[in-house]
């Protein structure tokens, strides 16, 4: 029996983009989803991960996911929409609303739990999907972002995270092999950075520490497709059945030139040739344009006037800038009351500037670049240490890395408490 869904993750409602909301531009990326849903009439919907851009997203940024999967449900009543937690988000909190998900047929896998035996609960991962008549043509085996607090210790196989990741995915790929029957697909969904995977600057750091990007091998040959989610850029990871869906809208100028994508997949076990797989790329339109514009300060006075003129009358629909200026000497007091005067009025919303300073004969060892962006932890740590007179030593980071994580995943605790 064939089976066919979309492949969609990292969503990130809620995100502010250096201060300005990006509300209207997932409100687009919504109607544009639902007006598939209604044409294509997938089996099911997979999220994986990252649904909300913090782990406490704000009433709005919840409504619009709940509104959506009502929507969703109204056009297509026999689709599943299941989901994932992504290291964005609160697994408990995506769980703690089940009743309302059921309603809609939808379903959220967002930790790791124990059964009674105090073993992981397998079945918790394993999700049916079922056609209109209501027969199973295949499996989720469904993956949230494995913190190595709720994976390792069960036995001797998890006293690490590696082997606790690898222990899982053998032990759940194992079960859905018993269960299946030859006529039901197996997709594994997941939230995870695999090896090979192209990363933007946008994605917040889950390889930290001694844990490695996860490797391809942990996919036994009888999955019959990969839905990953983390990496922004859509691509697949050494195999065809294996991708990122990647992001709908772009979380950073990095993102400028992807191709924001909806994966549609059709399965059937039944075949063996090349009907057995199928896949379709659904591209995403782009309701709000970024620019980086890049050069010395007069070319830039210059392409920025050069650039589309039309006004665009809501500010949080108009178009993002970004400027990159290459320079000898220090900044003009005056320099973004330059920029914002040669942007046409109306149109554009300039939200970040940063300087190149250019090497001269007088002075060789100038700084290379320095960005007006407010620095990570991760960059204020690096500043502070080198600063007392350390080298950039890779094991403090990795331990720093580690103790954000623990912080963050402390404060989560602390919310769903």
């Amino acid at each position: 029996m064939a089976v066919r869904f979309f492949h969609t993750s990292d969503w990130h409602l809620g995100q502010f983009f250096y201060n300005h909301s990006r509300q209207y531009e997932h409100e687009q990326f919504l109607a544009w989803l639902l007006e598939q849903i209604s044409a294509r009439q997938p089996n099911a919907l997979l999220i994986a991960g990252d649904i909300f851009d913090v782990i406490n997203p704000s009433s709005s940024a919840q409504k619009q996911l709940y509104q959506f999967l009502a929507d969703a449900h109204a056009r297509a009543p026999h689709m599943q929409t299941l989901m994932i937690a992504g290291n964005h988000d609160s697994g408990y909190r995506i769980e703690q609303v089940e009743p309302l998900l059921a309603k809609y047929n939808a379903k959220a896998v967002g930790v790791i739990h124990k059964n009674s035996q105090q073993q992981i609960d397998l079945e918790h991962l394993l999700v049916p999907i079922l056609d209109e008549q209501q027969n199973t043509v295949a499996w989720c085996l469904s993956l949230p972002f494995l913190r190595p607090a709720e994976i390792t210790g069960f036995n001797e196989h998890t006293t690490n995270s590696q082997n606790a990741i690898a222990y899982l995915h053998q032990q759940l790929i194992a079960v859905a092999k018993a269960r299946k029957t030859a006529d039901q697909a197996l997709i594994l969904m997941s939230h995870a950075h695999m090896q090979g995977g192209e990363t933007s600057d946008s994605e917040r750091p889950i390889v930290i520490g001694n844990e490695e990007a996860l490797s391809t091998t942990l996919f036994d040959e009888i999955i019959d497709y990969v839905a990953l989610g983390h990496l922004h850029k859509p691509q697949k990871v050494g195999e065809e059945h294996i991708r990122y869906s990647g992001s709908p809208i772009p979380l950073s100028f990095s993102e400028i030139n992807y191709k924001h994508q909806i994966v549609e997949v059709t399965l059937d076990p039944t075949q063996n040739d090349s009907s057995r797989f199928q896949l379709n790329v659904l591209a995403i339109p782009r309701s709000i344009q970024l620019h980086k514009i890049r050069g010395e300060l007069n070319e830039v006075l210059e392409k920025l006037q050069a650039l589309p003129q039309s006004a665009i009358p809501e500010i949080d629909q108009r178009e993002y800038v970004d400027i990159e200026y290459h320079t000898t000497v220090p900044p003009q007091p005056n320099l973004r009351q330059q920029f914002e005067e040669a942007l046409p009025k109306d149109r554009y919303r300039l939200v970040r500037i940063s300087r190149q300073y250019l090497a001269t004969e007088q002075d060789p060892n100038a700084p290379a670049k320095v960005s007006l962006e407010p620095p990570t932890p991760e960059k204020l740590f690096q500043q502070i240490w080198e600063k007392q007179g350390y080298h950039n030593d890779a094991e403090v980071l990795n331990d720093f890395m580690s103790l954000m994580r623990e912080a963050e995943q402390c404060l989560a605790d602390e919310h769903e408490a």
